[in-house]
């Protein structure tokens, strides 16, 4: 199968590159490169696409709608897997205009160019965030209501709207998949559990902003079964599934796993964040049924091959 994937420099984008390759698909990625994190990173994380076997890279900004419908007209694709797009529930908050441009006009593009040539499939990457705070156990697939917390999680919720327009318009078959809390080698530096990782190696001490919270971390090697399961899914039906490990960890448990490794690791306790959610739970049963989607990593597993993976990268 020939197969795009946007944002294929980044932490998912770059994993699922390495699958797909595996599996003997023709793999062509389209990054910007941006400076949202180290841009070194995404060159390591190409470097490590490239030990694997043969694939395409183009490097230009998906917002340029021109450059965006010329690059599809010159290209035949099976199936789109929309990655691209600015992270970070925190920098959303100062940013919000940014994420309006790339997490929602930039997948209006790629929705609109891959309807053009007659993409067969669009699978959309969304977030657990889209459920705003889950206090009442898993969340189903249903009961996303746009009631968010942060701008990057409307941006995400718009452009599964727009998915849905573009869907109606041009019939591809769409499958929105919604990732929780991913990590795991190479993880966004961003993100909790590499962050604490590397301050913990520098002898560094963490910020925890609360306690109270859970996280249904996944780890990367799931999710990224879970997309390829999604894009082998025979079904002609439009679907959205919930990605995640549907275990949430609080943050003291993750806290304890790592101080097995880093038992002379400091803390800072700090107030709730605004925009931050305090508790993700994916109700995975629809992934189950219609997928065959089964996490194979729990937490600490995880955290053992990530840690080990940070020692390598980092010394």
């Amino acid at each position: 199968m020939n197969v795009l994937i946007t944002g294929g420099a980044g932490f998912i984008g770059s994993h699922l590159a390495k699958y797909l390759i595996k599996e003997k698909h023709s793999v062509t990625v389209i990054d910007n490169m941006t400076s949202y994190y180290d841009v070194k990173r995404k060159g390591d994380h190409i470097d490590q696409v490239k030990k694997l076997g043969d694939f395409t890279l183009h490097q230009f900004d998906l917002l340029n709608e021109e450059k965006t419908m010329k690059h599809f007209k010159e290209h035949s694709y099976d199936a789109v897997i929309h990655l691209a797009a600015l992270p970070g529930v925190q920098y959303s908050l100062l940013n919000p205009h940014e994420y309006i441009d790339q997490d929602i006009k930039t997948t209006v593009n790629v929705l609109k160019a891959s309807g053009e040539i007659g993409v067969s499939h669009f699978l959309f990457a969304s977030s657990s965030s889209v459920y705003g705070n889950a206090d009442n156990g898993p969340v189903k697939e249903e009961d996303a209501n746009g009631k968010v917390c942060s701008p990057y999680a409307a941006a995400k919720y718009g452009a599964e709207s727009f998915c849905h327009a573009y869907q109606s318009l041009y019939g591809y078959k769409l499958s929105i998949l919604r990732f929780f809390t991913v990590y795991g080698p190479w993880g966004r530096p961003d993100m909790a559990i590499p962050l604490f990782i590397k301050k913990f190696l520098n002898d560094q001490p963490i910020e925890i902003f609360g306690r109270e919270q859970s996280r249904d971390f996944s780890f990367i090697d799931d999710i990224v079964k879970g997309i390829s399961l999604t894009l082998k899914r025979q079904s002609s039906q439009s679907e959205i599934f919930n990605l995640g490990s549907g275990t949430p960890v609080s943050l003291d448990e993750l806290i304890t796993i790592l101080q097995e490794y880093f038992p002379e690791g400091k803390l800072f306790e700090r107030p709730h964040r605004a925009g931050d959610v305090k508790h993700t739970w994916s109700n995975i049963s629809k992934a189950q049924e219609m997928l065959g989607y089964t996490p194979d990593i729990g937490i600490n597993e995880g955290i053992r091959r990530t840690v080990e993976w940070a020692k390598n990268y980092y010394r």
